[in-house]
């Protein structure tokens, strides 16, 4: 049935359709949330087990290997990463991307309960979680008090603030940055312990068994049964002071005797300061399936709420991830609108009929806008992956309607009414339309399908453009030849051919007569575009230009909490100098924001700071790269810290791993790899993972002695422990107030554990009683690692290199023309993980998806014509496509990297749809109109060159907002792509006027020698 014909008899249903699809559409698109990314589901699992005061290496031999050793055998594991750090190992499994995720936490977690015996017995039980991209903190805020002090300022975070915000609609989790925790310490003197003939540890397990509440069992009074509790907890610190406590050795004393009993608090570990005064902060992250800007929106109505309820409260944001994405959106929807706007000026430039023009406009509006309905349904999101695919295809969405209108307007200047114009040309122009819709979509679904990372991204992307070009289609079978059929005024004017028309049929002439010449100008221009491709720098992603960036300084390991404070101030001193900052939040020893979600397993140290370093608008300051240059400039004077610019993320840092089981030669692999990294230029700061040396106080049993007076190893670790530390967590005896519990902590004043002499005459129970440690033991100072990480049950070390506005690709040949990975010895292997990996993986996708596409396109082309042959010329505008995106994303100083690929896949259908103009306009004048083929080429040349420059025109004006980088949305990914688009747009338009002609009647030459030479082998249809 012909839609057009049929839509233009009966008009008002067409209309309903669309006043239908329109209402929907509103309706899906207010529904959908707004998001930086898609959520995604990667098959990651974490397991965290904790190990109070165990160090690295002693988690490694005791928890890692054999918990790693057992997750070797679960099915569909990729990878398996660690990282050791002190009383915490992190283990994350990454599985294969075809495992469902349930699937993979339940294996995990059946490993690792088979093994679990085989663990020390003081380790915690392993926590098996998922790996959840949406738990990175959106926004930071510091909060301030007039009347409180840290400590109750703490407590109202924890307890008041964070419930209030967990009730908001989308937040998945908020925590705490800098702070106290109310504690109460039992400051014990050894010198009176020691009298006593007793340890610490021996107080504070006998304070646990007396200070509790326990029940009773059960009694029956009075016909009743009644529970027996004993309530022996005391109410308050004071009253700790007068409990009295039995020894092991059969005496009892009074706490007070031979402790100092304080209500204080615990030593602060993590600290918070914006612009350099110390602040409590609180990190708030989304949970999954909520947009930024939703969740954004109701956190702070929710703190204007507190803010109310606690006039002295003063709230600051610290770190802001919802104010990018807001930026994102309303650049993304500026740019359509934009976009949408040039376009329609293009059509109106060449008809210069304002009824024509608003035919073509309506297109546009009709063809997104239902396209929300089909995203709506199949789940997404409003995100940066579907505004792009929306950005990118809105020249393409007005083409139909402009090819249906041209034409339309073409047959009403030969004298016929609006009516039987509409008609004719819609039918004339049927299946160049339909053909050109279908090649779009075999260009851009492909992209859906594709695998690895950057299809989890990209599904969302590839369905987006596929469905929006779709509509478009139906807007321009339906709506557009109705709309002219009802609209159009009838032409007064005698068809006139512009000026440019005789020029260009002059050369189309002459590319004719001369066709074997045209031909192999197109293949030199192929080849010389080819030879432009190692010119272009080769990356991942475009680093952004966000205005906020990050600054870590790690310290050496030991390093105390005041020390580290120090250096992070005068850090932010030197960074306040750079014009471009406007304030710093510097959160030490905690705090993920702005962190790395693949990053996984890294805890927070009181040797680590970051610094977050908010920007001046981007309108108003230069690209944030050089800003982060001079930042690591002014930063080189801080001596003895290793340093790290920018947030991190893709397009800003590249990952080199070493990997060994033997840590020796790893390390000094690793030194000598490390010398040489430093030697290429152009690069930021170079970190490495290789664990420095922290100093330890190392006790070494001497066994006879010890087995002589009845010690073990493991009471002279836990009565060192319990003096220098405290008891585990869940040993500590507790305060219980109204709404929580205080841990009270028992261990030796300060100054005791600052005295290694004193550390060696500390008393550990033996068979006879206590003895001094240096008795059985050599007490003496050592090292060890501060850090371990692991990879694939090795040993690793990683190098992570900021780009610094390098190429990724350009930095990853010079590390491998390094003499020092020439040579690596054969027990140390190179491991490709991050956006390096990532990049390998994402040009093979696209290349399939490119190949999978261009034989898509022939397949829809075949059907359509009927032919096979025909279609490869319509396929021989692709390769006319490259060299001006090449040449455009050079002269823009452009890497070829994941948007300039999508640019080229987008390439892909637009050069299709200008050959296919032309092609079925000249097979239908062979085969109908009886015309020869040099006239049917020249008619199709004069016909439709008019739509192709039309359409390439409001392409081109629909890229222009995106290329320049208009509003207030990061250019940086989008600017590349759309430079690609444009490049490639202005030589397929022109190459492909002149040289698709040519091409068909070589093509036809050699489809009728077939015709000849094989017809005898099929039978004649009936």
């Amino acid at each position: 049935m012909n839609v057009s014909a049929w839509s233009i008899k009966n008009p008002l249903p067409a209309c309903m359709l669309f006043v239908l699809l329109t209402l929907m559409g509103l309706y899906a698109f207010h529904s959908m949330r707004i998001q930086n990314f898609p959520d995604i589901d990667l098959p990651t699992v974490v397991v965290t087990t904790v190990l109070e005061g165990a160090t690295p290496s002693q988690l490694e031999n005791d928890v890692a290997r054999k918990i790693e050793d057992n997750l070797a055998t679960v099915q569909g594991i990729d990878h398996v990463f660690s990282t050791l750090q002190d009383g915490v190992a992190t283990i994350t499994a990454q599985f294969e991307l075809e495992k469902p995720i349930q699937e993979a936490v339940d294996e995990v977690r059946s490993s690792v309960a088979s093994v679990r015996n085989e663990l020390p017995a003081n380790t915690q039980e392993p926590i098996v979680t998922k790996l959840d991209l949406a738990e990175q903190p959106i926004l930071a805020f510091t909060v301030s008090s007039t009347r409180r002090d840290e400590t109750d300022l703490s407590w109202l975070v924890d307890n008041t603030i964070a419930r209030k915000l967990l009730t908001v609609s989308g937040v998945g989790k908020v925590s705490r940055v800098g702070g106290r925790d109310r504690q109460v310490r039992v400051d014990v003197d050894p010198v009176l312990l020691q009298g006593l003939g007793a340890t610490v540890a021996d107080v504070s397990r006998q304070l646990k068994s007396v200070q509790q509440e326990q029940s009773g069992g059960k009694a029956e009074l009075g016909l009743q049964k009644q529970p027996i509790r004993t309530l022996g907890a005391v109410k308050s610190a004071a009253q700790l002071e007068d409990l009295r406590i039995p020894l092991a050795n059969g005496k009892a004393i009074t706490l007070g005797e031979v402790a100092t009993v304080r209500d204080s608090f615990a030593d602060p570990v993590t600290a918070a300061f914006l612009d350099g005064k110390p602040v409590v902060a609180f990190e708030v992250a989304r949970s999954r399936g909520a947009g930024e800007v939703d969740v954004g929106r109701g956190v702070m109505q929710a703190l204007d709420q507190i803010k109310s309820q606690y006039p002295d409260l003063t709230f600051k944001t610290a770190f802001d991830m919802v104010e990018p994405v807001q930026d994102e959106y309303d650049g993304a929807m500026h740019m359509l609108y934009e976009g949408a706007l040039l376009a329609v000026f293009a059509v109106w430039l060449f008809l210069r009929d304002v009824r024509a023009t608003l035919v073509s406009a309506v297109a546009l509006p009709l063809s997104i806008i239902p396209a929300f309905v089909g995203m709506y349904f199949l789940g997404f999101t409003i995100n940066g992956v579907t505004l792009l695919a929306l950005s990118l295809v809105v020249g393409i969405l007005v083409d139909d309607a402009i090819v249906e209108v041209e034409n339309i307007v073409r047959h009403l200047q030969s004298g016929k009414s609006p009516y039987r114009a509409a008609m004719e040309a819609a039918d004339e122009i049927g299946l160049a339309v339909v053909a050109t819709t279908f090649t779009l979509i075999a260009v851009f679904l492909p992209t859906a399908f594709m695998s690895g990372i950057a299809g989890k991204f990209f599904k969302q992307f590839g369905w987006t453009a596929a469905i929006a070009v779709f509509a478009s289609l139906v807007v321009a079978r339906m709506l557009t030849p109705m709309m002219c059929a009802y609209i159009l005024k009838p032409s007064k004017k005698a068809p006139k051919d512009p000026g440019w028309m005789t020029f260009y049929l002059k050369w189309v002439d002459r590319s004719l007569h001369h066709r074997w010449i045209t031909v192999l100008i197109a293949g030199l221009f192929f080849i010389g575009s080819i030879v432009v491709i190692p010119l272009l720098p080769t990356g991942f992603m475009p680093a952004d230009d966000m205005s906020q960036t990050q600054v870590y300084v790690e310290m050496q390991p030991g390093t105390p909490l005041t020390e580290t404070e120090k250096t992070a101030e005068r850090a932010r001193r030197l960074i306040m100098e750079n014009p471009s900052v406007q304030s710093v939040y510097t959160s030490i020893g905690g705090g993920a924001a702005g962190g790395d979600p693949f990053a996984g397993g890294q805890t927070q140290e009181e040797r680590k700071a970051t610094l977050t370093v908010l920007l001046k608008p981007r309108a108003e300051r230069p690209v944030k790269q050089e800003i982060e240059a001079d930042i690591r400039q002014r930063l080189q004077v801080i001596p003895g810290v290793r340093l790290k610019v920018g947030l991190g993320g893709s397009g800003e840092k590249y990952m080199l791993v070493l990997s060994s089981e033997q840590p020796d030669v790893l390390m000094q692999t690793a030194l000598a790899v490390g010398r040489e990294l430093r030697t290429i230029a152009g690069i930021g700061n170079i970190s490495s993972s290789a664990s420095l040396v922290r100093p330890e106080i190392e006790v070494h049993p001497r066994f006879e002695d010890a087995a002589q007076l009845g010690v073990t190893s493991a009471a002279m670790a836990d009565t060192l422990r319990v003096a220098t530390a405290g008891d585990f967590e869940v040993s500590l005896s507790k305060l219980n107030l109204d709404q929580r519990q205080i841990p009270i902590v028992v261990a030796l004043e300060k100054w005791a554990i600052q005295d290694l002499d004193f550390i060696e005459n500390l008393r550990v129970p033996g068979a006879n009683g206590p003895v001094p440690l240096s008795s059985v033991a050599d007490v003496r100072l050592g090292g060890g690692p501060a850090v371990i990480n692991r990879y694939d049950r090795a040993r690793n070390i990683t190098f992570e290199i900021e780009l610094s506005g390098v190429a990724l690709g350009d930095i990853v040949k010079q590390v491998k023309r390094l003499s020092s990975m020439k040579t690596l010895p054969a027990s140390v292997s190179v491991i490709d993980i991050g956006d390096a990996e990532v990049m390998e993986e994402l040009f093979e996708s696209f290349g399939l998806a490119i190949i999978i596409g261009i034989v898509c396109i022939y397949i829809v082309l075949v059907l359509l014509f009927k032919q096979f042959l025909q279609p490869l010329t319509i396929l021989a505008a692709l390769p006319l496509s490259l060299g001006g995106a090449f040449i455009g994303l050079l002269l823009a100083h452009k890497s070829f990297s994941m948007p300039s690929l999508i640019g080229l896949i987008m390439l892909m259908g637009i050069a299709t749809k200008n050959s296919i103009l032309l092609v079925e306009y000249a097979i239908l004048a062979i085969k109908e109109k009886g015309m020869t083929r040099l006239e049917a080429l020249r008619d199709a040349c004069h016909k439709r060159a008019r739509p192709i420059l039309m359409t390439t025109l409001a392409m081109g004006a629909g890229m222009m907002p995106l290329a320049v980088g208009w509003g207030t949305a990061d250019p940086a990914f989008r600017s590349p792509m759309a430079i690609a688009v444009l490049g490639g747009l202005i030589t397929s338009t022109f190459l492909s006027l002149l040289i698709i002609p040519a091409v068909f009647l070589i093509v036809d030459d050699v489809s009728a020698f077939f015709r000849r030479h094989t017809g005898k082998l099929f039978n004649d249809p009936e």
